[in-house]
């Protein structure tokens, strides 16, 4: 293919002829397209931090019980006469 220059004949380049009116509103469409999946994307992200929210709390609270019913089982076995029970 030989190369084409656009020139007019005092020696200007010639303007691109402008994008169809179909290119602009696919363009348009494109954006809100992906506009929408990372509101989407992001709506979902935030909704499952929220969902595990209460999860990790419960997990928290179950977790310091389980310490505290240990400190207080090794306590109490201190206290006794004959000190920590040891068994084999």
């Amino acid at each position: 293919m030989p190369l084409q220059i656009d020139m007019t004949p005092d020696g200007r380049f010639r303007a691109p002829p402008p994008a169809p009116i179909s290119g602009k509103i696919m363009r348009v469409a494109l954006l809100v397209a992906v506009v929408a999946t990372a509101g989407t994307l992001a709506a979902l992200a935030f909704w499952l931090a929220l969902t595990l929210i209460p999860i990790a709390i419960g997990a928290g609270l179950v977790a310091y019980g389980v310490i505290r019913y240990r400190m207080w089982k090794a306590s109490v076995s201190l206290r006794r006469p004959g000190g920590p029970v040891r068994r084999a």
